[in-house]
């Protein structure tokens, strides 16, 4: 690793910190484009899913940090593309779910 251990947890903690606040429902200033997003933008999402799935993911992106840090930078063979792939995909992931299931459900009245 080319930086000092104690720097990668600092930012692990940090992240735990902000999974934290955003799973409990106080952090919702965390999460790009919700937070600039206009009162009828915001009004078209479910905060609580919302909420669970950008917190869940990024609980799954500092779990994946935690453990590149216990290897420092010195991964097995047969994990160095799990992370990448991993981080790539939580994303993805995040972006997806939040843009279906954390909508609301339009309501036709016919």
């Amino acid at each position: 690793m080319n930086g000092p251990i104690w720097l990668g947890w600092i930012i692990v903690i940090l992240f735990a910190v902000m999974s934290i606040l955003i799973l409990s429902g106080k952090g919702n200033f965390l999460i790009a484009g919700y937070n600039t997003a206009s009162k009828e933008e915001k009004e078209k999402y479910n905060i609580k899913r919302l909420n669970h799935i950008v917190g869940g993911g990024l609980s799954l992106i500092t779990i994946l940090l935690a453990v590149l840090i216990c290897f420092e930078g010195e991964l097995p063979k047969y994990l160095q593309w799990l992370f990448p792939g991993g981080y790539l995909t939580i994303i993805a992931l995040i972006l997806i779910l939040s843009n279906t299931i954390g909508k609301k459900k339009q309501v036709s009245i016919s």
